[in-house]
């Protein structure tokens, strides 16, 4: 059984039955406060027997369903959940590709915890190159930012998640979704870049790639990430 998903499985039922306590006439009442219960025990047993089966489940939720949704809504200009948008470069296609991603910002670094581990698809990506961009709110607009990723296999995610919650709902919510949802938990770090910083030398960019597990020697570098059109990354959600 992954760690924090016990805990975080009995916040999300105080929730439901708060929420249901509070107003149990409301919609969508004792129905879907035991529709919720079963889902939430049935994710614990699903997870316990089978971590592959679960990975593959909430892949599917969320390509088809939460992040078709959330990145419409990123891209009307309504974020209700905090959340920001991360682009990578397909390892396979060279195409750049966005996934919607916690907002785990902390000045220049942008902290993301990967629910699904080197399983994700935009965490492969990363380790084929390090070079993203994450789509953040910046005073009333929003805009990419830069930076660099290195996934940090030896950091502790609950422990991560707590310092990047630091008492903000919206964050806690998320934490709590991604431990639900989760199987693997792993913490990755972006470096993000301003057009005041200075370029990243090639040395520390070697480093980080051959930290991430970058490609053999002799493969080729993929160029920069640019482009409005860009197919959306299956692995992760929102949650991540």
């Amino acid at each position: 059984m992954p760690r924090g998903l016990a805990a975080a499985t009995a916040v999300a039922l105080v929730v439901v039955w708060g929420l249901y306590l509070l107003s149990p006439d409301a919609w969508p009442g004792l129905p879907g406060a035991l529709v919720q219960t079963g889902l939430l025990l049935a994710n614990l047993l699903l997870t316990a027997r089978s971590r592959r089966l679960k990975v593959q489940l909430v892949r599917i939720l969320q390509r088809f369903v939460i992040n078709p949704l959330v990145r419409l809504l990123l891209a009307a200009g309504l974020n209700p959940l905090g959340l920001a948008l991360l682009e990578t470069r397909g390892r396979v296609s060279g195409l750049p590709r966005r996934t919607p991603v916690g907002n785990g910002r902390d000045g220049d670094t942008f902290w993301i915890i990967a629910e699904h581990g080197t399983r994700a698809g935009y965490v492969r990506n990363i380790q084929r190159d390090p070079r993203v961009r994450v789509r953040l709110r910046t005073g009333w607009r929003y805009r990419w930012v830069p930076g660099i990723a290195e996934i940090l296999p030896d950091d502790d995610p609950l422990a991560r998640q707590r310092r990047i919650i630091a008492w903000h709902p919206l964050r806690a919510l998320n934490a709590v979704t991604v431990r639900v949802l989760g199987a693997d938990l792993l913490t990755v770090r972006i470096h993000l870049t301003t057009a005041d910083d200075q370029p990243c030398s090639a040395s520390h960019l070697s480093n980080v790639v051959g930290a991430s597990r970058a490609p053999s020697p002799g493969s080729s570098t993929l160029p920069a990430i640019s482009g409005p059109n860009t197919p959306s990354q299956l692995g992760t959600s929102f949650t991540s």
